[in-house]
């Protein structure tokens, strides 16, 4: 008799574990991405993974099940800290890596935009900038403009790095 109410208690038990699920796949019904990026940062190193950001929007929309086209895209971003030194072609081979990069996006449609007030404080005209950018009167005024138009704004959050992925897994 025991055995059978240890038997009629463990499956009541069963009846409420939780059972382990797995995550599951799902195809968001993403739509062709009207962004504004809004690049400000305080080391121009941050770049690269500023751009990133960039790469993490485009891909998921030019690959399957989407297959965008890039010229679907409407993607602007707007350079306004720092990291202006890396479109200065006096600077070009010490980013070199950045400049291909934002050469490749453009060459997909992503337009870079430069403020020209941090232009003129960092002493750059016009004609001091990478060929694929176009430099805007303010960037905050440039921002607002790409929002009204029904862009929506990303702010890259570009952290340094501390701990190592294994570390903590």
């Amino acid at each position: 008799m025991k055995r059978a109410q240890v038997l009629l208690l463990l499956l009541c038990l069963s009846l409420f574990t939780p059972v382990q699920a797995a995550g599951k796949w799902v195809a968001t019904p993403y739509t062709p991405a009207k962004v504004v990026f809004d690049f400000y940062l305080d080391d121009p190193q941050k770049i690269g993974s500023a751009l990133y950001w960039v790469r993490s929007l485009m891909n998921p929309l030019l690959e399957a099940p989407y297959n965008y086209p890039p010229e679907d895209l409407k993607i602007v971003v707007v350079i306004h800290g720092n990291e202006i030194v890396t479109v200065a072609t006096k600077n070009a081979a010490k980013y070199q890596d950045a400049v291909d990069r934002m050469r490749y996006y453009a060459d997909l449609g992503v337009s870079f935009k430069v403020c020209g007030q941090a232009a003129e404080d960092f002493g750059y005209s016009v004609k001091d900038f990478q060929d694929f950018i176009e430099v805007v009167p303010n960037a905050i005024t440039e921002l607002a403009y790409w929002q009204q138009q029904g862009y929506a704004l990303i702010t890259p959050r570009v952290m340094e790095k501390k701990i190592d992925i294994e570390s903590i897994r």
